[in-house]
């Protein structure tokens, strides 16, 4: 019988983001690992392998892929009422243990993983854009599992979204290098950046370092990405006032500008025995950044409880410039030049060009704005 690692090391090629060393070693820089992997092993993530001195990459397919709104990465300030046509393949170089895409996340680490194998598909680039183009994507991104660590597959997809006038984003746990952000920079528009914790001891037991994180965030900031930051709010893990206001002066510390989505936590995977985040958690962690000095925070994944939360406002004039109800939007009054209506004040982020571009809908539509998948 095949086995997943099988079938998938037959889906790779070369790859691009590694160094060959003596004795047929590789360092790979894809993520902030930057595995060292002898001839015949493989990295931290599991589907980057050496074999005879030469970095296999995964290539040529995906476990997942659809239209999504482009709230559910989650991105407020990039065109909103878009959809993105979002692919994944199978990795990560993380192990939480309350991650809700486990089955893909998690494949060649935790054998229940194996079941993702009845999701695999071999696709082009070019078939991937077509598709995104006739169910009226303007965004494709790289998400489900870490886009990191299959980069050099997502360029190749990235390269024909922009040929296609595409936006293109990474929905990423953060845990870059500065070779992969140079490598991914000239195509992407977005990067989104879980900031799951403060405590560097926390993040090593999700198998990554606080400061790797840190840095990624800055990276992408300063070669002008547009960043969106997300902290799970999780009870009893990070949910601490202490840690909440250490995230929120971190992020304003790069720039007041950068959305911040504080989410809610539900059990899943290993992680079933901590309760699930309260509305007034996440209210809490909401206040607390825009207590620390943040302009946009938001609270997600409780639709029409974390009012004002959901939504945004002009910072100087506190006019209401987009009301949301989960992935819906109920009302766009920025203007084309992407400026608040009454007093001037330019919002940062990316946005349509004209008003007429934003889909709007009514809170009964919230059902109608699910994932699509493609046939």
């Amino acid at each position: 019988m095949t086995t997943l690692a099988e079938v998938l090391d037959a889906m790779t090629v070369p790859g691009e983001l590694y160094t060959a060393l003596p004795n047929g070693d590789v360092r790979c820089f894809a993520c902030g690992h930057r595995c060292l992997i002898r001839d015949g092993r493989r990295g931290v993530c599991k589907v980057r392998f050496n074999t005879g001195g030469e970095l296999r990459v995964p290539w040529g397919y995906v476990a997942a892929l659809q239209c999504d709104p482009t709230e559910k990465k989650p991105f407020y300030h990039l065109l909103p009422g878009s959809d993105t046509l979002t692919f994944g393949m199978l990795g990560c170089d993380f192990h939480c243990s309350y991650c809700q895409n486990w089955v893909s996340s998690q494949a060649l680490r935790d054998p229940a993983s194996d079941a993702s194998a009845a999701y695999l598909r071999q696709i082009e680039p070019s078939e991937m854009i077509e598709y995104g183009l006739n169910m009226g994507a303007q965004v494709v991104a790289s998400s489900y599992n870490e886009p990191l660590i299959t980069s050099e597959w997502a360029v190749a997809v990235f390269k024909e979204a922009v040929k296609a006038g595409l936006k293109c984003a990474y929905v990423s746990n953060g845990n870059a290098t500065p070779e992969v952000m140079d490598y991914l920079s000239p195509y992407l528009s977005g990067f989104k950046i879980d900031l799951k914790t403060m405590q560097d001891r926390k993040y090593r037991e999700l198998g990554s370092v606080l400061q790797h994180v840190l840095d990624s965030i800055k990276m992408a900031h300063e070669r002008g990405l547009w960043v969106e930051i997300v902290t799970l709010v999780v009870p009893g893990f990070n949910d601490s006032t202490e840690e909440l206001l250490d995230a929120a002066r971190f992020i304003v510390s790069i720039s007041p500008d950068i959305p911040w989505h504080v989410t809610a936590f539900h059990k899943n995977y290993h992680m079933t025995d901590t309760e699930n985040t309260t509305v007034d958690t996440l209210i809490r962690a909401a206040e607390i950044g825009q207590e620390a000095g943040l302009r946009y925070v938001y609270a997600g994944n409780l639709p029409g409880r974390v009012d004002p939360y959901e939504d945004t406002a002009c910072p100087t004039c506190q006019q209401s410039l987009i009301r949301r109800y989960g992935f819906v939007i109920l009302d766009y009054q920025l203007t084309g030049q992407g400026t608040c209506p009454n007093c001037g004040t330019a919002i940062p982020g990316i946005w349509p060009e004209t008003t007429n571009e934003v889909r709007l809908s009514t809170a009964a539509d919230l059902f109608s704005r699910r994932p699509r998948i493609v046939p």
